[in-house]
């Protein structure tokens, strides 16, 4: 064992020489960033109190960054929660080490298989699945108890199905048809929303995007819970095919509001102002969340298509676009993308008179 630093805590973690779901109790410190955009997100919500529920906790480093890390008054009830006995005993080490105690009566700590864990509850403000891989086994009793008003946030690392590496496993697990090409972040992304929107949908669930991305390994999407019919329907209107994949979800990714404030937060906050990979991320996504378009463009690959031989710079491509009176921005999808609402032709125009 050895302890590290997280965020504002100190974290006792299994030494591994290779992050895999064999270690004793998982952890993996290329996930920084997702734990770092949940308290901010949680932060920047006109809501406190909240129930939040742990589902697979491993270390305890999300539900301990949240103890600590969260404005006062935000967490009503923690609930942390594991199957892996190793990992309920290691949650108390960490809570201990970080001078909170577990009879804290804000805090409930409990050893059971995530499903029944859920459905044993009586439900929550905001629900955390956090899963090695497809977070299938339990989208439908964090839909059954996420409350009115809540959030949940899902993160999948599956992305060799969802970017269309395995077709056939993205049609067996999401319900759709992906597609390996430029935009395929995007496209799982929304396949993924449109998939846990479809099973919330049966409780009268309306879950609408307020945050979402795609990092490295894995996708990540917090959702608000409304309640009804009409929400519902208003969500399913929003389903439908693009470029001959999906069907996925075809609205907002984002919140700008939010956005905007998650970014102010950052870098207000002595914690993370000084983390440039945070900040450099949100202000990607700030800027992509006003615009209203789907799917993305590659200029290495327009340039391909189109046999243009030098391809210019992306912040002058970026520049002409607006002087005609269209929005763009660089994008988190992809290094050489834009993301515009430029129709195709205009854009090869641009390109070539560059």
């Amino acid at each position: 064992m050895e302890i590290i630093y997280v965020g504002s805590i100190k974290l006792k973690i299994d030494k591994a020489e290779k992050i895999s779901k064999e270690m004793q109790v998982f952890y993996n410190p290329a996930m920084r960033l997702n734990r770092d955009i949940s308290v901010l997100l949680l932060n920047s919500i006109n809501k406190n109190r909240l129930q939040i529920a742990d589902l697979l906790a491993a270390t305890g480093v999300r539900s301990i960054r949240f103890l600590r890390e969260l404005n006062k008054n935000k967490i009503k009830s923690m609930y942390i929660n594991d199957y892996n006995e190793a990992a309920v005993k290691l949650v108390r080490e960490n809570l201990k080490l970080n001078g909170i105690s577990c009879k804290n009566n804000k805090i409930s700590i409990t050893q059971q298989e995530a499903n029944l864990f859920l459905l044993n509850s009586t439900g929550f403000d905001y629900i955390d699945l956090d899963p090695f891989g497809c977070p299938n086994f339990a989208l439908d009793a964090a839909c059954k108890r996420i409350a009115r008003n809540g959030i949940l946030a899902v993160t999948a690392t599956d992305t060799s199905a969802l970017c269309g590496t395995y077709p056939n496993a993205c049609i067996r697990k999401y319900w759709a048809i992906p597609k390996k090409d430029v935009m395929m972040h995007e496209t799982g992304l929304r396949i993924l929303i449109r998939k846990i929107q479809m099973i919330a949908g049966q409780y009268d669930k309306a879950l609408f995007p307020i945050f979402s991305y795609s990092k490295d390994h894995y996708m990540r999407v917090f959702l608000a819970s409304e309640k009804g019919k009409g929400k519902v329907e208003m969500i399913t209107k929003m389903h439908g095919q693009h470029d001959a994949s999906g069907p996925m979800w075809l609205g907002n990714l984002w919140s700008k509001n939010l956005v905007e404030k998650m970014y102010q937060n950052a870098i207000k906050n002595k914690l993370f102002k000084k983390n440039h990979e945070l900040v450099s991320f949100l202000q990607l996504i700030r800027d992509e969340s006003k615009i209203n378009s789907i799917g993305i463009y590659d200029l290495h690959d327009i340039c391909k298509k189109n046999k243009i031989r030098n391809s210019p710079k992306k912040e002058a491509i970026i520049l002409a676009i607006r002087k005609i009176g269209y929005k763009a921005s660089k994008t988190h999808f992809k290094g050489q993308g834009i993301r515009s609402n430029v129709p195709y032709s205009k854009l090869v125009n641009l390109i070539k008179n560059k």
